[in-house]
């Protein structure tokens, strides 16, 4: 065998193995006010997920298992070729110990799925635990052993832009360190606790064995920060979080509850000190604040290219305060609603409160409170979305992990106000590629009442030749335009509903 036959075929299993893309390059969702901000007579529905009837999807390990405790989704999912992967947070001990797990440890646990479904979690001979390595536990190694201890929110990002085989695996999580462990100190903003929540971050050739970057947190010698995602978008890497008052105010300087913060750095090193208010509940923003309707723990991030798109929690406080000797917050109650950017920075509801993922009826395994994850795949013709319960009564009661499903980037259409009217939208300009194509993802659209598609030029107007009728349904329809697109830097796109159309556009794709 050639050496050159030798490195194709190495070439295609590495390949084979990187996390697949979506096939589109631009994708303009409908709820998306930036990316299709001009509209006549339309109006933004969202839709709720389908929970998967075999929830929960991933369930706790028996005793002595690394998660017997619990196994919730503080992680992220990713697919890989043709399996999905998974990290989440597990806990040994089924009782917490003044909030937190005994040794401020959760383990980082891994686990493998064909169909996002059915998991196994591998025995990956990396940690000792419990006399052997027979568990499912990613290793961690650092130059502090604390730093080590992954004890919250995880969030792995792939980066294959990367050029270190190394590095292309990174994760940044929550560990609660001593302050003398802490090289180069915190400041002095807010209050002083026992230990730090501190933002550590890692890295890994394979997304199982980690190494810390550097010798002290993220946030070193800024304020306490509960980071809860990881994400490349642009030029930089950004993590959000949450936090309140004493560690940070409204502009004004006044108190505030749970908000979302983003911290950003251009190499995965050093972070700046310096962060920028990403997202606040309507509720927050009034003054005074309303101090149960809060957020909680950031975001469940997906980035699209283009967009960033995710869940949030919808914190809303106990009805009544919990009596002395009962949890803190027992009674806490949290739904999942929608988040959109168009920067990577700056994050918006495209309808306040609406619930994409709503806690269960009192009874069901997830009635309590529910945990975003970054965790959204497109399979097929669907969209899933996995997520976790949080038991706020701090039973630690069916703290597993589910699936909810839409249809392939349902998350809302755009459809008419007013019936007996006509309707359009028109998108924000847009760079088109040579020979590029433009899709819609619709439903409701017949031979009777099609959509008019049109190609705009730089000041709104229709280009001829490039106008065309979409007459049937789809996820991925392509327009069927007379002749191939000409490369420019300014066109946008003119839909138009028919009186009486009951077309439901979910998403405009512009691909190479």
């Amino acid at each position: 065998m050639t050496l050159r036959i030798i490195l194709v075929i190495l070439t295609l299993v590495f390949t084979s193995r990187l996390p697949q893309c979506n096939a589109e390059d631009r994708v303009l969702f409908a709820f998306d006010d930036h990316s299709i901000p001009w509209r006549h007579n339309l109006k933004v529905t969202l839709v709720q997920a389908d929970k998967h009837p075999d929830n929960p999807i991933l369930r706790r390990g028996p005793q002595g298992a690394p998660d017997h405790g619990h196994a919730i989704l503080y992680g992220t999912v990713l697919k890989d070729g043709d399996t999905f992967r998974m990290w989440y947070l597990g806990m040994i001990q089924t009782k917490i110990e003044k909030g937190q797990a005994p040794g401020y440890w959760r383990p980082m646990c891994y686990a493998e799925s064909k169909d996002g479904v059915h998991w196994t979690k591998p025995e990956l001979g990396l940690v000792e635990f419990n006399g052997n390595k027979k568990n499912n536990i990613c290793r961690v190694d650092g130059p502090v052993h604390s730093m080590t201890l992954v004890n919250d929110f995880l969030s792995v990002l792939y980066d294959a832009e990367d050029p270190d085989p190394s590095r292309r695996y990174k994760v940044a999580y929550i560990a609660h360190m001593p302050y003398d462990e802490i090289k180069g100190g915190m400041s002095q903003i807010g209050v002083k606790e026992k230990r730090i929540c501190s933002t550590i971050c890692a890295t890994s050739a394979d997304g199982l064995s980690w190494t810390v970057v550097g010798d002290r947190p993220a946030n070193a010698g800024g304020e306490r920060f509960e980071v809860s995602s990881l994400y490349r978008f642009g030029d930089f890497y950004y993590s959000t979080g949450q936090l309140l008052s004493p560690w940070t105010w409204r502009p004004d300087g006044s108190r505030t509850g749970r908000n979302v913060l983003a911290f950003r750095s251009a190499d995965f090193k050093t972070w700046s000190p310096a962060s920028a208010h990403a997202y606040s509940r309507p509720g927050q923003l009034t003054n005074p604040p309303v101090d149960d309707e809060q957020m909680h723990m950031g975001m469940g991030l997906w980035n699209r290219g283009n967009v960033m798109v995710g869940l949030h929690g919808m914190w809303q406080n106990a009805a009544t305060k919990p009596e002395k000797g009962e949890h803190w917050n027992k009674g806490v109650r949290i739904d999942l609603g929608l988040v959109v950017s168009n920067d990577g920075v700056h994050f918006r509801e495209p309808v306040p409160n609406f619930k994409v993922i709503a806690r269960g009826e009192t009874g069901a395994w997830d009635d309590k409170a529910l945990l975003q994850g970054h965790a959204f795949v497109n399979d097929g013709d669907n969209t899933m979305i996995w997520y976790s319960h949080w038991d706020t009564d701090g039973k630690v009661k069916n703290m597993e992990i589910g699936l909810a499903t839409l249809r392939r980037d349902g998350f809302g259409y755009l459809s008419p106000q007013e019936s007996d009217n006509d309707a359009e939208f028109i998108t924000d300009f847009f760079e088109v590629a040579q020979n590029g194509k433009v899709y819609l993802n619709v439903s409701g659209v017949t031979a009777d009442a099609p959509l008019t598609v049109e190609l705009l030029d730089h000041r709104a107007q229709p280009i001829p030749g490039y106008s065309a009728q979409m007459t049937t349904s789809g996820l991925q329809v392509p327009v069927p335009w007379s002749q191939d697109v000409i490369a420019n830097p300014k066109r946008a796109l003119r839909v138009r509903y028919p009186v009486g159309s009951p077309a439901h556009v979910y998403a405009v794709y512009l691909s190479e």
